[in-house]
């Protein structure tokens, strides 16, 4: 999370919303460890990252759904278990578990 720090700060005093997309748990082969952050602020601004690019498209998706009251905080995740992987590129084998919430300043 060090590395998004000075980019939520910048946008904590701009008065914008930020989620905060986390890796809190990997099955088999992921591409980043858990505690691997991403920061999405209401303009579709990003910092970081959780999956070395593979996935970050949709979470991206997912965080903006969040700010913008179309989907709830919680447990998202990305497996390749089926097409669903690969649409969104992660074939690297595993599955990668999110938590995504809203900043609260």
């Amino acid at each position: 999370m060090d590395e998004i720090f000075d980019d939520i700060e910048r946008w904590r005093q701009l008065g914008q919303r930020v989620a905060i997309a986390r890796v809190v748990d990997i099955e088999g082969s992921g591409p980043r460890d858990p505690g691997a952050a991403m920061a999405v602020n209401s303009g579709g601004e990003v910092a970081g990252s959780v999956s070395g690019g593979c996935v970050e498209g949709a979470v991206v998706g997912e965080a903006l759904e969040l700010l913008e009251g179309r989907r709830s905080a919680g447990i998202t995740s990305f497996g390749y278990s089926d097409d669903e992987a690969f649409a969104v590129g992660l074939t690297c084998g595993g599955t990668i578990h999110l938590f995504i919430e809203e900043l609260d300043w």
